[in-house]
């Protein structure tokens, strides 16, 4: 009688290793396995930090746009407040010699009075003094002290032309007399501001407060042109917002 189970007896079946190692194993079924979980681990990974990305670039983008809106609202609010003080205005103030400050900073007299001298301050500059001297100015806007501040701030850019904050006295300096509502003293102030300072950050409000006053001045066609070069050489300011503005509101 054949024993069928002879041929196995030394050797068990499945075969020893059979799944474990070896051909058998799957050794060569694993690897790419393997392979491909890490690559799709990677993939996941990387669309983690995409994702993460684009919401760190949404969050900048956010906060940019209202840092914008702040700083525009902030113009605008700034704007409302000084033009109130203007409210009791004489319309006679519109003269050139009036509303002007003299050379030594007092009171506006006759127009030949009106002339600020060029002549800078002797002597070595001095950061801490200029600044003493200026928020003391600055003050005077806070209090609505118009007549004051004009003074002081003509006083300022007379005394130091060089200073760094020269170029925002001169502004300041039109817009105390645009409250004032001497107009002619504010549009001189402000076109003084990119003469003198061409390369300051004030310079596209000073042109923006330019064309308000020459539209205040019934110069319609030069408010324009203004405004259009404030748009077209300063865009993304505020200043070029409100210009883009002001032009689709005008006929």
């Amino acid at each position: 009688m054949v024993d069928n189970n002879a041929d196995y007896g030394s050797n068990s079946y499945p075969p020893s290793g059979y799944g474990t190692s070896g051909a058998y194993a799957g050794g060569g079924a694993e690897a790419p396995t393997s392979a491909q979980g890490m690559v799709f681990t990677q993939l996941q990974q990387m669309q983690q930090e995409i994702a993460q990305l684009r919401g760190l670039l949404e969050e900048q983008q956010n906060e940019i746009q209202r840092l914008k809106q702040e700083s525009l609202e902030r113009y605008q609010d700034l704007d409302r407040r000084l033009s109130s003080g203007a409210a009791g205005a004489a319309a006679t103030q519109n003269s050139p010699a009036v509303g002007a400050a003299s050379t030594n900073g007092s009171p506006p007299a006759t127009a030949g009075q009106t002339q600020a001298p060029t002549s800078a301050s002797n002597g070595p500059a001095d950061p801490e003094k200029e600044k003493l001297f200026y928020d003391a100015a600055f003050d005077l806007i806070k209090a609505k002290d118009f007549d004051k501040a004009s003074q002081a701030f003509t006083a300022f850019v007379r005394k130091y032309p060089n200073s760094q904050y020269a170029g925002n006295a001169q502004y300041w300096l039109g817009e105390v007399n645009l409250a004032k509502g001497d107009l002619q003293a504010a549009g001189k102030a402000f076109a003084q501001v990119s003469q003198s300072y061409p390369q300051h950050a004030k310079v596209p409000d000073s042109l923006f407060k330019l064309a308000d006053v020459e539209m205040r001045l019934g110069n319609t066609d030069k408010a324009k042109g203004i405004l259009q070069q404030v748009i077209t050489k300063y865009p993304g300011s505020s200043a070029a917002q409100l210009a883009q503005r002001d032009l689709q509101r005008m006929p």
